[in-house]
């Protein structure tokens, strides 16, 4: 295998044995770390990338070693590696990129250190590939598939990690449902927004971003800040960022992911295609998440119920034609069921609820000429009508 490397500055994540790719060149290399002492480690090369494992020699590290490493540096190689491996399971897949992707908000949200401009570069770019191995690995799915995707897989602490990764893998499949012509390009970087649409909240103290319990109106207002703050964050740290376009387009969603159809949502008190198309995705991907996605703390309701639910929002909230491409296929599923129950207009769905605050059901007209009679087209592409 060669002389070892000792490796002992450098950033390392740990990999489970089982998503070692096997009978073929490793892309990366493998570590150990050497040192028994706890805040020490010493970290040692034990298998050279370019050079096949086979799966007895895997076994043979698992009888022989606790942890195995790869370099921080080659996370992006063992994403594509594990992505294009057909031995892997689509759920196995998306749990270490979630992980992955968990990682990178971590280094957001530390507030032990200045978010400055090279943590955030780097944190930009690290983000765009692990989204680009997610659409690798979920681009054909349906709603109801990536639901329950998301229901297998393991949830943290923090509620705006998991919600972020959530937001960011429907953003992705909306797109595609929306626009089936999409380029992988495109499902990056509405990935890319969806897993950043909450930056903002690094400015908000972490009582109000925990909170389970009913927001005051103060509490409220802090959170209303977010999306502002989030733009702000962006133009002041990327302002020398080499793919500006991208960037701007993030700062869209970002910043308008809680503006409404209507005119009535907020920072800015955006309507109709005055919000950026990827925002209003963003908008229907946020509520369906929050509302869907069981926890340890909270009620969710079924995707029937759900749609039903947020289509008393069309209109208002959501944009319909958006609405209509997710609901399309909840509904071939499962059916519709019959409201009994609704959310509050100033519904907040980015920070946990220990029980969805329902009300009694009010009955309204439904809008379902949002957009008028002729189609809407955009730069991003538009739905046929039905």
């Amino acid at each position: 295998m060669g002389l070892p490397k000792n490796k002992d500055k450098a950033n390392f994540f740990s990999v489970a044995f089982d998503l070692i790719s096997t009978e073929k060149s490793l892309s990366y290399e493998l570590y150990v770390n050497a040192s028994n002492q706890e805040g020490r480690e010493h970290f040692v090369r034990i298998y050279p990338m370019n050079e096949a494992l086979s799966d007895n020699e895997v076994e043979e590290f698992r009888d022989k070693y606790r942890t195995v490493y790869v370099l921080e540096e080659h996370r992006s190689i063992y994403l594509k590696s594990l992505t294009t491996n057909e031995k892997f399971t689509d759920e196995r897949k998306t749990d270490v990129i979630k992980d992955s992707a968990i990682k990178h908000l971590t280094t957001l949200f530390d507030d032990t250190r200045e978010l400055n401009t090279d943590i955030l570069m780097e944190t930009i770019e690290n983000c765009r590939e692990t989204v680009s191995a997610m659409v690798d690995v979920i681009e054909d799915y349906s709603v109801n598939q990536l639901r329950e995707l998301i229901g297998n897989l393991s949830f943290h602490d923090f509620y705006t990690y998991d919600h972020s990764v959530n937001v960011s893998l429907y953003c992705v499949i909306l797109l595609k449902q929306v626009k089936p012509d999409v380029s992988k390009e495109e499902m990056t970087l509405i990935g890319m927004g969806g897993l950043l649409h909450d930056l903002g909240k690094v400015e908000v103290p972490t009582s109000i971003i925990n909170n389970t319990g009913k927001l005051s109106d103060e509490q409220f207002a802090v959170i209303k800040k977010h999306p502002g703050a989030g733009v702000r964050i962006l133009m002041e740290k990327l302002a020398d960022y080499p793919k500006k376009e991208d960037i701007s387009t993030i700062m869209r969603v970002v910043g308008e992911h809680h503006e409404n159809e209507d005119g009535t949502g907020y920072p800015k008190g955006l309507a109709g295609n005055d919000i950026h198309f990827y925002a209003r995705i963003c908008a229907v991907a946020d509520f369906f998440d929050a509302i869907t996605t069981k926890r340890s703390y909270s009620e969710v309701v079924t995707p029937n119920e759900a749609v039903t639910i947020m289509e008393r929002s069309v209109g208002k909230k959501l944009n319909r034609q958006i609405f209509d491409a997710f609901s399309r296929d909840v509904v071939r599923i499962y059916g519709k069921k019959a409201a009994t129950r609704d959310l509050p207009e100033n519904f907040e769905p980015s920070v946990p609820h220990n029980v969805l605050p329902f009300t009694a059901l009010k009955a309204q007209k439904l809008n379902y000429n949002i957009l008028g009679d002729g189609e809407k087209k955009n730069d991003y592409g538009s739905v046929k009508k039905k």
